[in-house]
C-alpha cells in the first residue's frame, strides 16, 4: 500500500490506494477545500487521481504557479461550456492557457458581439457559483470520435482523428458539456472565481490560412479580485503608452499600407533614431569594434553555402536580375564573414570586432505586423566577432559587461538572461553544438550571472544567450543576444594563420545588443510612455516669446542653446503664452524656455521643467543645469 512523501519530508501510509483530494483531506480539511491539483512524482494530475503505489506528491493550491495555469486552463472550458449553454450551434476547437489568460476558439454562424460576451461571462458566472464537479474518464478513440460527431462536433473529431492510434483519450465532464483534453482541470467549477472576457478576434483552423476562419475569444483569470484590478489597469497604462498612439501623437514616424512593415521616420523620430544610433556607434568604437558596411542584395549561391536558403528561404525577399537569384538580406552575418576574409588574417588580428547598423528585410506575415515593434525592414545594431578558442569567455565576459551598461543608460535596470539551445533542425554536428553550448555556459559563469536554459530555442547554426529586459510596466522583451557558431566561418571558409603558421577557422560571435533598432524604440516610447530624458528627446526644448517685443532675445537664446549641442525649437508665434505652454507640454518637451520683458532686461530665461517652475536664472545656469540633467536616463 502507497507510502507518499510531501514536500516537506514527511511520509504519509495508507492502507489501499487513494485519491489526491484524500492524502490532502487527511492533511486538513482547509487543504483538502483549498486543493486544486496534485504533483506526483513531478507530473501534474487532477485531485481525483488514484495513486496506488509509492510516490512524491504537492498538494497544488491556487498559491502555487501551476495553480494559476490550471485555473486559466480551466476557466478557458467553464467558457466553452457558457457559450454552448447560449448557442447550442456553436462548435468548440481548442482553449489553451495562454500568458495571462487564456481563448477558446469557435466555429458560429454569426460574429459575436460586444453584448454578447457581457452575456457569456454572465453565464460562466452562473456555472460557477454552483459549484459543479469536472470528472475526468477515458475512452476508446473510436468512441470519442463517435461521440463528438455525434453531438455535431466536428471539430473534436478531426482532432482526434490526427492523434496517433494507441494514445490514452482523457475526457473531462461538467454539468452538460464535455470537452477533450489532457488536463489537470480544477476540481469544480466553484474554483473559478476570478475572471474577465477581453475581446473577440479571428482565427484560422490550425492555423492555416487555407482553413476556414474561426472566432477566438480572449479572457483572463486570476487567484484574487486585486489581481486583476492590478492587470485591467496596467492594460489601460500600457493603451496610454501604445508606441503607435504616442508615434502619431508626438509626430515621430508613421506606417501606410504601401509599404506593409516599414517606417517612415519623420523630423523627431529620426532625431531620437539618431540621438540611439550616435551614443550606440560612440560605444562600441570605444570597445574596440570597427564599423563597416555590407550590401542589402546578395546573390543566391552566397545564402545556400551559408545554409538560410535551406532554413530560412520562406522568410526572405527574392529579386532576379540578369538570370541571377538574388535575396535581400534577412541578417547581416555572412556578409561581415565577406569582409573578414578578404585578404589574409592573422591570430594577431584576433578578436576582430566588426559591427554594422545592418538594414535587413523579413518577409514576415501581414497579420503578424504590430507598428514598429514587428516589421518587414528594420536595422539591427548588429556585430560579429572572429576570435579563438580561448578568447571566447573574455569576449562574452566583455559584451555582457557592455550590454549591461547599455541598457542601465537606457534606464532598463532589471535583465533576465536566458540559454536557448539545439532547435530541431541545426547545423552542424551534435559534438559541435554540444561544445557550442558548454562555452556559453562557461562563459555565463565567468559573468558571474544567472541564467535560464531553454532548450529547442537556438539558431540553425548555434546556440544563444538571451537578454530580456523589463520596462515600467513589468513586460519583458528579448533585446540582446549573443551567439556562438562554429558552422558558419567553416561553411564560408573563414580562416586564419595560427601562431605556427598552420590554418584555423575562428570561432563567430554574433552579438546585438539591441536588436531590431525600430523595436527598440518602440519599447522605449512606450516605457517612457513618450517622456524621454533629455538626452533621447527629440526635441529637448522649446524657446517662446510672450510679446513681439522679445522675439529677438528669444531668437538669440535659441541660437546659443543650439550652439551648445541642444535641439531647440523656436516658437515667435502670436498667441497667448498659456496656449503656447498647453500645446508644447501635449508634446511631452523636457524643458519651455519663456521669455519676457524681464527676461530680456536682465539678460535671463525663466525655465519649465515638465510642469515644474525652475524660475528665472541665467543663461549659463541653465546650461550647467542641462549638462547634468544630460546624465539623467
Amino acid at each position: 500500500m502507497p507510502d507518499i512523501r510531501l514536500p516537506d519530508g514527511s511520509i504519509r501510509s495508507f492502507d489501499k490506494p487513494v485519491t489526491v483530494h484524500e492524502v490532502a483531506a487527511s492533511i486538513g480539511t482547509g487543504l483538502a477545500r483549498a486543493a486544486l491539483a496534485g504533483r506526483v512524482d513531478g507530473q501534474l494530475v487532477d485531485t481525483s487521481y488514484l495513486i496506488a503505489a509509492n510516490v512524491d506528491l504537492a498538494i497544488i493550491t491556487e498559491k502555487d504557479a501551476d495553480g494559476l495555469s490550471i485555473i486559466r486552463h480551466s476557466t478557458a472550458h467553464l467558457l466553452a461550456y457558457a457559450v454552448k449553454e447560449l448557442f447550442p450551434e456553436a462548435q468548440v476547437t481548442i482553449g489553451p492557457e495562454i500568458e495571462n489568460g487564456f481563448y477558446y476558439d469557435f466555429a458560429y454562424k454569426r460574429p459575436f458581439t460586444p453584448e454578447d460576451l457581457v452575456a457569456i461571462e454572465k453565464k460562466m458566472t452562473e456555472l460557477a457559483k454552483k459549484d459543479i464537479p469536472v470528472e475526468r474518464y477515458e475512452l476508446p478513440r473510436d468512441e470519442a470520435i463517435a461521440y463528438f460527431k455525434s453531438i455535431g462536433e466536428a471539430y473534436k473529431a478531426e482532432i482526434i482523428e490526427s492523434i496517433p492510434q494507441g494514445e490514452v483519450l482523457s475526457l473531462y465532464r461538467e454539468g452538460e458539456f464535455t470537452d477533450l483534453c489532457r488536463g489537470p482541470h480544477v476540481p469544480s467549477t466553484g474554483k473559478l472565481k476570478v475572471f474577465k472576457l477581453m475581446k473577440v478576434a479571428g482565427a484560422y483552423w490550425r492555423g492555416d490560412s487555407n482553413n476556414e476562419m474561426l472566432q477566438r475569444i480572449y479572457g483572463t483569470a486570476w487567484q484574487k479580485k486585486e489581481d486583476l484590478e492590478q492587470y485591467l489597469f496596467m492594460l489601460e497604462e500600457a493603451e496610454k503608452r501604445d508606441h503607435r498612439k504616442l508615434g502619431r501623437q508626438l509626430d515621430l514616424f508613421h506606417l501606410q499600407d504601401e509599404a506593409p512593415g516599414m517606417v517612415f521616420w519623420h523630423p523627431k523620430g529620426w532625431a531620437l533614431w539618431q540621438s540611439i544610433e550616435q551614443y550606440m556607434r560612440k560605444t562600441l568604437t570605444e570597445a574596440g569594434y570597427q564599423e563597416i558596411r555590407t550590401p542589402m542584395v546578395m546573390d543566391r549561391v552566397l545564402w545556400e553555402k551559408s545554409g538560410h536558403w535551406e532554413n530560412y528561404r520562406e522568410g526572405m525577399f527574392t529579386t532576379e536580375s540578369e538570370k541571377r537569384d538574388y535575396a535581400v538580406k534577412p541578417m547581416n552575418c555572412p556578409g561581415h564573414v565577406q569582409v573578414f576574409n578578404q585578404g589574409l588574417r592573422s591570430y594577431r588580428d584576433l578578436p576582430m570586432r566588426l559591427a554594422e547598423f545592418g538594414a535587413c528585410h523579413r518577409n514576415e506575415p501581414s497579420g503578424a505586423l504590430h507598428g514598429i515593434m514587428r516589421v518587414r525592414g528594420f536595422v539591427q545594431d548588429d556585430a560579429h566577432i572572429f576570435c579563438t578558442e580561448e578568447q571566447i569567455i573574455e569576449e562574452a565576459r566583455a559584451f555582457n559587461e557592455l550590454t549591461m551598461a547599455v541598457y542601465k543608460r537606457f534606464g532598463f535596470d532589471k535583465v533576465a538572461i536566458k540559454l536557448s539551445l539545439r532547435p530541431e533542425k541545426y547545423a552542424g554536428t551534435l559534438e559541435t553544438w554540444d561544445r557550442a553550448e558548454e562555452g556559453l555556459r562557461e562563459a555565463l559563469r565567468a559573468c558571474g550571472v544567472e541564467w535560464e536554459e531553454l532548450p529547442g530555442e537556438g539558431a540553425f547554426y548555434g546556440p544563444k544567450i538571451e537578454y530580456h529586459i523589463k520596462d515600467a510596466l513589468g513586460r519583458s522583451w528579448q533585446c540582446g543576444t549573443l551567439q556562438l557558431d562554429y558552422v558558419l566561418p567553416e561553411r564560408l571558409g573563414a580562416e586564419y594563420v595560427t601562431e605556427d603558421n598552420g590554418r584555423a577557422r575562428p570561432v563567430m560571435l554574433h552579438r546585438a545588443i539591441l536588436g531590431s533598432l525600430e523595436r527598440f524604440i518602440g519599447i522605449l516610447i512606450e516605457n517612457h510612455a513618450g517622456v524621454f530624458p533629455l538626452w533621447l528627446a527629440p526635441v529637448q526644448m522649446v524657446v517662446m516669446n510672450i510679446t513681439s517685443a522679445q522675439a529677438d532675445y528669444a531668437a538669440d537664446v535659441a541660437t546659443s542653446l543650439r550652439k551648445l549641442g541642444y535641439k531647440v525649437d523656436l516658437d515667435l508665434r502670436n498667441e497667448k503664452i498659456g496656449y503656447k505652454i498647453r500645446e508644447h507640454s501635449l508634446q511631452k518637451l523636457p524643458y519651455q524656455v519663456v521669455i519676457g520683458d524681464k527676461e530680456k532686461e536682465g539678460g535671463l530665461v525663466a525655465v519649465r521643467a515638465r510642469g515644474e517652475d525652475l524660475g528665472q536664472m541665467t543663461l549659463q545656469a541653465f546650461a550647467d543645469h542641462l549638462q547634468a540633467a544630460m546624465a539623467q536616463v
